[in-house]
């Protein structure tokens, strides 16, 4: 061997690098311990994705929490404060009930990393205002309960950053003013409700409220507050009442206004006791909805006048509202159904019947900035049948005669089928004989009575019994108890043939 090759492996520094390399894979190679599961909390209920630690008297939220919980219930417990980014554990919650606690205020990050909470329910708590930190990290919040609160003051800014929020719950609190011109601006036209009843709210911008679209009117609970009575005021929901909305139809009763600010228990239900306002006039804006009736398959254009709003045109955009809440922006729905013109028109392709409702017209240049411009009732009719000439009612009339006019020849001009009973007896003679049909109907005693006979208004009824006496071959009849002496010669008799016998069941009455 050479030289250099008769030293000891040992001696070469290249080995020491080749067994720290070889401990490093043994550490990647060798099995891990599995990490250890979330635990439940010991005074919760867990399931999959449920965490309920409901009326547990926590004082605070406990520290370990399952990361695959989606609804957390913390209600009705002793909690007074949440700690910033409490909620960054939990990245898959959609709802989360806070209500029957003692929370007075929260802090500056509370609800961040928490951008997919859709439901929140804080209700029955100590805040006493909602600031604009509080909820604007829940970009996802569809509704938001704060009723029975001590909300006394609400930042006009507190729901701006709320693009999907369609339920908002504030009733109950001390409310006395409300940022009414950002509700236009609430949820981008998703919202549906909110709640403001039963405050202190003593005055309401009525021009600001008249003008909102239906889907928010409609929701705008204000009953049970102390409003000022006026006009306006009446005007409005009372068109809000003609027109249904459940906000003041279904609380008619409870809408209450003041008549005096120095009087305490000057309320008045003035829906109720509406001759109050009998001299109120409604103004132009009241009586701006526009009646069209199109039939079913045609197109429909709806054209409002743009120069009524006063907005600057160069910034101007138009929204129009579907009757079924729906807002539709230039160029159109998704399918083009409905397409929106850049002069402000809405163009109805084709009218079915289930497009027909109130359509309104907005002009804006920011979601807090904009103006009503008309409003339209659309209703699409079907073509009347071809053979439809004569309208319910006057087929009804007409049958109605018919009807009567059929009874009355039944009853007085039935022809008279037995030419010899219908002809006059001579005076004094017997009278001519005939079927045993007319003696057997005739109410009328016969033209040719005696004085001495007693007139009866009753109906006297002749049967036959089986009696075998027989004169000049003739069968007796047997008589009821208040005919005449069988021996007048006035009585009738049967002929002896079939023919005579067989018309007493006939069913045709003769006119004697």
């Amino acid at each position: 061997l050479p030289a250099t090759m008769s030293s000891p492996v040992t001696a070469d520094p290249v080995w020491p690098r080749v067994a720290k390399l070889f401990l490093l894979l043994l550490q990647l190679c060798a099995p891990r311990a599995s990490p250890q599961p979330h635990r439940c909390p010991a005074t919760c209920i867990c399931t999959s994705d449920l965490l309920s630690c409901s009326r547990k008297m926590l004082k605070e939220v406990p520290p370990a929490l399952p990361p695959t919980t989606t609804t957390l219930d913390l209600s009705h417990n002793a909690l007074t404060q949440l700690h910033d980014r409490w909620l960054a554990a939990l990245p898959h919650l959609e709802a989360l009930h806070i209500s029957h606690n003692q929370i007075r205020d929260l802090p500056l990050r509370a609800f961040h990393n928490a951008s997919f909470l859709r439901h929140l329910d804080m209700s029955s708590n100590r805040l006493h205002a909602v600031e604009r930190h509080y909820f604007e990290a829940l970009v996802s919040l569809e509704e938001l309960l704060l009723y029975n609160n001590r909300i006394t003051r609400v930042d006009e800014n507190a729901f701006a950053k709320l693009s999907d929020l369609r339920k908002v719950y504030l009733s109950w609190n001390n409310l006395t003013t409300f940022p009414f011109h950002t509700v236009q601006g609430l949820g981008a036209y998703n919202l549906r409700t909110l709640d403001l009843s039963s405050n202190s709210l003593s005055s309401i911008p009525v021009e600001v409220l008249a003008a909102l679209p239906e889907n928010i009117g409609n929701g705008l609970y204000l009953h049970n507050n102390p409003i000022r009575c006026s006009c306006p005021l009446y005007l409005m929901l009372q068109r809000w009442n003609q027109q249904g909305f459940s906000s003041v139809k279904d609380f008619s009763e409870e809408h209450t206004c003041k008549l005096s600010d120095n009087v305490p228990r000057s309320l008045i239900k003035f829906l109720k006791h509406s001759h109050m306002f009998e001299n109120c006039s409604a103004s132009a804006e009241d009586v701006h909805l526009l009646h069209l009736e199109v039939m079913v398959d045609q197109p429909i254009l709806l054209t409002c006048n743009t120069s009524n709003t006063s907005l600057p045109h160069t910034a101007t955009t138009y929204v129009w509202i579907t009757p079924h809440h729906e807002p539709i922006k230039h160029p159109g729905n998704s399918n083009r159904s409905l397409e929106l013109y850049r002069n402000g028109s809405l163009r109805i392709a084709v009218a079915k019947p289930w497009l027909s409702g109130v359509y309104v017209g907005l002009a804006m240049n920011s979601p807090y900035n904009f103006s009503r411009m008309c409003e339209f009732n659309v209703t699409v009719l079907y073509p009347k049948a071809a053979g439809e000439t004569f309208s319910t009612g006057l087929t009804t009339l007409l049958g109605c005669i018919v009807s009567l006019v059929l009874v009355i020849i039944y009853l007085y001009l039935t022809p008279c089928c037995c030419l010899g009973c219908c002809r006059k007896p001579a005076p004094l003679s017997p009278p001519q004989e005939c079927s045993a049909q007319s003696s057997i109907l005739s109410t009328t005693p016969p033209a040719t009575d005696g004085p001495n006979r007693k007139a009866s208004a009753n109906k006297h009824v002749v049967f036959l019994e089986p009696i075998r006496e027989t004169q000049n071959s003739k069968i007796r009849l047997a008589l009821g108890e208040d005919f005449p002496d069988p021996k007048h010669p006035k009585v009738l008799q049967l002929k002896s043939d079939s023919e005579s016998i067989s018309s007493v069941f006939s069913d045709t009455p003769i006119v004697s």
